[in-house]
């Protein structure tokens, strides 16, 4: 059993990978993606995404972090790959999922699965030029307005050398709404001959194994659920009988600890925000989050935030 953490554009950034990745549970996270267009980009474009590459790849806790690239010019991503690989990327990942229009517009993202011939050549190219040690992957939807695509798309990235394929479980027209089509999972792993993990709409243990017993894979991707319910891979595990749970009290360091590194990345006026954002999420799952939130709703100040946070909780 495989538990890992989505990358998810404006959300889970480096600030955000390190704390989730402090509760312990996920085994590695993909980076946000980097966007290649026509150019060998410079290594501070890949250490301002993925700054956990001055760290040997790895959070703070020690979790791998996979760089993401998104684009559609294979040689132009087999370039900037090699070039993740050099800066010690431990594996690459390439985006075919991302949903969102302006990436679309631009041939990116979940619009490339209607060009199987393409996704071969992006994937062969880019396999060809990274050093052999380190592995490709792929993340993919189901297609872009219906499912017509997904088998093909699959097996052309699988036939080009990807070493393993996440498989959102909906397509680009459906973006995140549920419900997440799991059954579609089992059929693309039927036809590849490479590993597949399953994503998409896994909020809670009985959400994974409904997930595991639809798709017939253990291996899971999950975002917006590890964001709202940030123990969600210790408790699969805990179900499992491996590990002990997690509770709000071991919860509180870990917000302290986001907000001071959110201070030091954003300007001030933006790190209410990131924490309140956060805090939404997790309202979903902990009641206590819930009051948090009311306390800190209408603050503004950052200093007055973080003496909120720092404060004991009341016995």
């Amino acid at each position: 059993m495989r538990l890992v953490l989505a990358p998810m554009e404006g959300l889970a950034d480096n600030v955000m990978r390190d704390a989730l990745t402090r509760v312990p549970g996920v085994d590695w996270c993909v980076s946000e993606f980097i966007r290649v267009t026509g150019s060998l980009l410079p290594r501070r474009t890949f250490t301002r995404v993925v700054p956990e590459l001055r760290n040997a790849a790895r959070t703070r806790s020690g979790v791998p972090v996979r760089v993401q690239l998104l684009g559609s010019d294979p040689v132009c991503l087999a370039d900037n790959a090699a070039r993740a690989a050099e800066l010690g990327a431990p594996v690459v990942d390439l985006n075919f999922g991302c949903p969102a229009k302006t990436v679309n517009r631009h041939r990116g993202g979940a619009v490339l699965l209607e060009e199987p011939e393409l996704l071969f050549q992006i994937m062969s190219e880019v396999r060809k030029t990274v050093p052999a040690q380190v592995p490709v992957t792929a993340k993919m939807r189901l297609g872009v307005n219906d499912t017509t695509p997904a088998i093909a798309a699959a097996q052309a990235l699988s036939s080009g050398g990807a070493a393993e394929l996440v498989v959102h479980a909906r397509t680009k027209q459906q973006g995140y709404r549920p419900p997440a089509h799991w059954e579609w999972i089992a059929r693309i792993a039927e036809q590849v001959t490479v590993p597949v993990i399953a994503n998409g709409e896994i909020w809670s243990v009985a959400d994974y194994l409904r997930c595991r017993q639809v798709s017939g894979l253990q291996d899971v991707m999950i975002g917006r659920g590890l964001v709202a319910r940030p123990d969600l891979a210790l408790q699969i595990r805990a179900a499992a009988g491996e590990v002990a749970l997690w509770h709000w009290a071991d919860m509180l360091p870990i917000l302290a600890d986001f907000f001071a590194e959110v201070r030091r990345k954003v300007e001030p006026k933006h790190a209410p925000g990131r924490l309140k954002q956060w805090l939404g999420y997790l309202r979903r799952s902990y009641p206590e989050a819930e009051s948090l939130y009311g306390e800190l709703r209408t603050l503004l100040d950052p200093d007055a935030i973080t003496a909120r946070l720092l404060r004991p909780p009341a016995r």
